[in-house]
C-alpha cells in the first residue's frame, strides 16, 4: 500500500494537533487592539524579529510582497505622530453627533507615546511593475496584502505575549510627513506595540456600547447574495462556535 498516498487522501492528514489548533484559536479570539494598557517595558529585539518575520511571510497577490515596516523608537518621531492623530481626532469628533459624540471623546484610541515601539506597515503599489499577477483586474489587490501583513504580525505578537494597537485617524500626508514616508508609499497601518498590563475580554468599543458584535448567521449566505437558510446545518455549528468563542471571552474577565 501507499502509505503516502493514503495520508493525501486522509482530510486531517496536514491538520496540526489539538494543543496546535487551540494555540491559534486562542490568539484570534483574545487578540485585542490595546491603547491604553502598555507598559514601559521595551521588546527585546528577537521578539520583534520574530514578529516582523509573521509579517513578511503573509500571502501577497503576485507574491509582490509590497510592505515595508518602519519600526519607531525615537520619541520625537512618537510626538509627530501623535501630534497628526490630534488634528485628525478633533476632526472626527465634530463628525458625530450627540450622545455618540460624547462617548468618542471619551474613548482612548491610541497609545502612541506609552507603547514602546511603534510599526508603520505600508504598501509600494509599484514594487513589481505594473503588470502583477492576480492584480490585473482588482488594483486593490496589493493594499489587501499589505493588511494581510498587519494580521500575521498581530496574531503573532499576541502569540508572544505583546499587544498591539492599530491607530487609523490620521491625514495620510500628515503621517506621511511625521514618518518621512514619499508620496507614492501608502502608510496601510500605524501600530503601537509592547508589553500590556492586561487584555480586555471584550474589544473596548464593545464594552463601551458603540456597537455590539453581530450574530455570525445573520451575516452568512448561500449561493447568491442576501440568500439566507436556517435550516443549513452550517448555522447550528456557527452558532454554537460563537456561544464557544463568547464563553471563552467570558473566561478571560
Amino acid at each position: 500500500m501507499n502509505t503516502s498516498a493514503v495520508a493525501q487522501a486522509t482530510p486531517s492528514a496536514h491538520a496540526f494537533t489539538q494543543e496546535a489548533r487551540d494555540a491559534i484559536y486562542h490568539a484570534i479570539f483574545s487578540r485585542r487592539d490595546v491603547r491604553g494598557q502598555f507598559l514601559p517595558t521595551p521588546v527585546p529585539d528577537e521578539v520583534l524579529s520574530r514578529i516582523l518575520t509573521a509579517a513578511h511571510h503573509a500571502p501577497s497577490v503576485g507574491f509582490m510582497q509590497p510592505w515595508n515596516f518602519l519600526v519607531v523608537r525615537s520619541q520625537d518621531t512618537k510626538r509627530r505622530v501623535q501630534g497628526a492623530f490630534a488634528k485628525a481626532h478633533a476632526e472626527a469628533a465634530d463628525m458625530f453627533e450627540g450622545d455618540k459624540r460624547a462617548t468618542y471623546q471619551k474613548l482612548k484610541l491610541e497609545g502612541i507615546i506609552e507603547s514602546p515601539v511603534g510599526i508603520c506597515i505600508t504598501c509600494d503599489r509599484e514594487r513589481t511593475g505594473p503588470v502583477v499577477v492576480g492584480r490585473t483586474h482588482m488594483k486593490t489587490m496589493d493594499l489587501y496584502s499589505s493588511v494581510c501583513a498587519v494580521q500575521n504580525l498581530w496574531l503573532a505578537a499576541r502569540a508572544e505575549g505583546l499587544g498591539v494597537g492599530w491607530v487609523s485617524i490620521f491625514h495620510q500626508a500628515d503621517l506621511q510627513e511625521a514618518l518621512g514616508i514619499p508620496k507614492g508609499i501608502t502608510p496601510i497601518a500605524y501600530l503601537c506595540v509592547g508589553y500590556v498590563s492586561h487584555f480586555h475580554a471584550k474589544p473596548e468599543l464593545e464594552t463601551a456600547g458603540w456597537l455590539p458584535r453581530l450574530p455570525i448567521e445573520d451575516l452568512v449566505y448561500f449561493d447568491q447574495w442576501g440568500q439566507r437558510d436556517d435550516q443549513q446545518p452550517l448555522i447550528a455549528h456557527l452558532q454554537r462556535d460563537q456561544a464557544a468563542a463568547q464563553r471563552g471571552r467570558e473566561a478571560l474577565a
